[in-house]
């Protein structure tokens, strides 16, 4: 109802089960009619301006376009978003804003009802839609031998040749050779290497914000527990606790790997953080040459149970099965005793602490090395 009362563009309401797992048929339909409730019989959206001459929203607007206007300039300051995008502005400063609040809410300065707060003593188990990851994988895998076996191959690659052509010489239009490339049923893979091989991948630009989390926890008993033990651990192994942070597969959802990273880091870890998209065999890789301690995977795509299995694999055969994995995020608690099985030292699911989650994981290392 804010966003419709705020004049939103575009609105989705997130399924009841969405913090667990990918969203049932019945929670999606129950997120579905809570559009179509607003929509059909509040009335709201047959006035323009619900909140118009309200003093309290009028002033929360002014200040809301001042502060815009300021991110405006700088990025204008800077040469433009696309500078900004190359420097990796725009990402940095929506991070800095999660780190603050999950340092809030983490803390208890920021109310979130059944998180922090108002929380039951009991929770009844939901059920959730179980995805079976390798499944996927493979029916895609095999749409693609079938896009290949019957599409018109010369056609294919010569309207390929051509994204290749413009690409390299400037001259033509990019999209449109990228439509007839599809309508000659080009795979989006096989349009963006046209592009690659001129101007190769795009690779963001990976910020560790430190002090931004740290500045707005209320110190706690938890918070001071974990920066003891880092004490402890950096006192035990001569250097810092160092943990790298993992997205693998088709996971673009990184906002909360770069939270967890931020806050970690003003506990006290050394920090990697690993680029989207990776495979195991790359994040293994990766943990094995910073020489970490704790590989922590987050997931947010309902590939947990397919992907954590394999880094862990790829761990042992590179001879590192001495590192610790942890895993987090949208992980059905009924997926927790597999990833156990499989080797996962602790799961961190929604509504976590840090402060919390860092302690464990601290814990876990120490009695590892006793």
């Amino acid at each position: 109802m804010a966003a419709a009362l705020g004049h939103t563009q575009s609105l989705h309401t997130n399924a009841l089960d969405e913090a667990l797992a990918l969203p049932t048929d019945f929670s999606a339909r129950i997120a579905r009619n809570t559009q179509i409730y607003l929509q059909e019989e509040t009335d709201i959206c047959k006035a323009v301006d619900p909140w118009a001459g309200s003093y309290y929203v009028e002033s929360l607007t002014n200040e809301i376009a001042h502060k815009a206007w300021g991110h405006i300039m700088e990025i204008e300051r800077l040469g433009g978003m696309a500078k900004a995008i190359e420097l990796g502005i725009p990402k940095m400063r929506i991070e800095e804003a999660a780190a603050k609040t999950q340092a809030k809410i983490d803390s208890g300065v920021q109310t979130i009802v059944g998180t922090n707060k108002y929380r039951p003593e009991s929770e009844e188990t939901l059920e959730t839609l179980e995805v079976d990851n390798t499944a996927v994988r493979d029916s895609q895998v095999k749409r693609l031998e079938i896009l290949h076996r019957d599409r018109n191959e010369a056609d294919c690659q010569s309207a390929l040749d051509a994204i290749t052509e413009c690409v390299k010489s400037g001259k033509g239009n990019l999209l449109d050779l990228a439509v007839e490339a599809a309508a000659k049923r080009a795979s989006l893979g096989e349009i963006s290497y046209a592009c690659e091989k001129i101007v190769g991948r795009y690779i963001a630009v990976v910020h560790t914000i430190s002090g931004v989390y740290s500045s707005e926890y209320k110190p706690d008993e938890e918070y001071n527990e974990a920066k003891a033990l880092v004490a402890r651990f950096a006192e035990k192994e001569g250097r810092q606790p160092r943990i790298m942070i993992a997205k693998m597969g088709q996971d673009g959802h990184d906002r909360g790997a770069k939270v967890v990273s931020t806050g970690y880091a003003d506990i006290g870890f050394d920090v990697d953080i690993g680029p989207l998209f990776q495979t195991p065999e790359e994040a293994a890789r990766q943990a094995v040459e910073n020489d970490v301690h704790v590989l922590g995977v987050s997931s947010l795509a309902a590939g947990h149970k397919t992907l954590v299995p394999q880094v862990i694999s790829e761990l042992k055969r590179l001879g590192r099965e001495d590192i610790l994995v942890i895993a987090g995020g949208v992980i059905p608690p009924h997926d927790y005793q597999f990833l156990y099985d499989a080797g996962v030292a602790a799961i961190f699911g929604p509504g976590t602490s840090v402060s919390k989650a860092a302690r464990q994981i601290l814990e876990i290392l120490l009695h590892s090395f006793e």
